[in-house]
């Protein structure tokens, strides 16, 4: 019997623009820790591999100076921290669903579609934002950046998730909006439909992807040639 067609979704900048809410989260710590605040546009371009390499990427404005640069383990941790607990209770104040997501999920349920989101949040943290902007009952699982001991790009983070659904990686596809999200799925073998404007640093044009898309709108018929 041939498996369910299984779709994964990354969630900042694919399924949810989170930009506004993870900006005041960001600008709070910086401000409590003395470093300079960004704007929504600039903060579209950090966000991806989770709050610590985010608060990092901030500081020193390229992402190849990471976090570890801080000497201080305590403080680096206590940003992190102090970014997950403001985050939390201010996760859905302006965040709203990329156009077309809820008339998307719809339809691929209907399509007897399986779905998963595979993220860089932490898991508690996506789970309460899905849950909270009504979209959580479609998926089947979400794996978040502290699920297992890897995470995007690493290609397991997709193929296990493929895996603890019982789908088929040939019948498989993955929907982002950074070369996180390509790279991931370019190693695992699944073909990918990037959203134009990502939550990335990057150009379209530098990011792999198979098919390119503005928003969810009529994203049904590129599934439907896959299934």
């Amino acid at each position: 019997m041939q498996k369910k067609f299984t779709i994964l979704f990354d969630l900042d900048g694919t399924l949810v623009d989170t930009a506004p809410d993870l900006m005041h989260a960001h600008n709070h710590v910086m401000k409590q820790f003395g470093y300079p605040t960004k704007s929504t546009r600039e903060i579209r371009n950090l966000v991806g591999q989770g709050a610590g390499a985010m608060l990092g990427r901030s500081i020193w404005g390229q992402a190849k100076k990471e976090f570890s640069k801080i000497n201080d383990e305590k403080v680096k941790n206590e940003m992190v921290k102090e970014f997950v607990d403001f985050y939390g209770k201010n996760i859905v104040n302006e965040s709203t669903l990329i156009k077309g997501v809820k008339e998307f999920l719809i339809w691929a349920k209907k399509e007897n579609i399986s779905m998963a989101v595979c993220t860089n949040k932490q898991e508690h943290l996506s789970i309460d934002l899905l849950k909270k902007i009504g979209i959580y009952d479609f998926f089947e699982y979400v794996a978040g950046h502290n699920t297992f001991d890897y995470c995007k790009p690493d290609p397991r983070h997709l193929t296990s998730v493929i895996e603890i659904l019982d789908g088929d990686i040939k019948r498989s596809l993955m929907i982002g909006d950074s070369e996180t999200d390509a790279n991931a799925a370019k190693a695992a073998g699944i073909p990918i439909i990037l959203l134009e404007d990502g939550y990335t640093e990057k150009n379209t044009t530098e990011i792999y992807h198979n098919h390119l898309i503005k928003d969810f709108v009529n994203i049904e018929k590129i599934v439907t040639k896959y299934l």
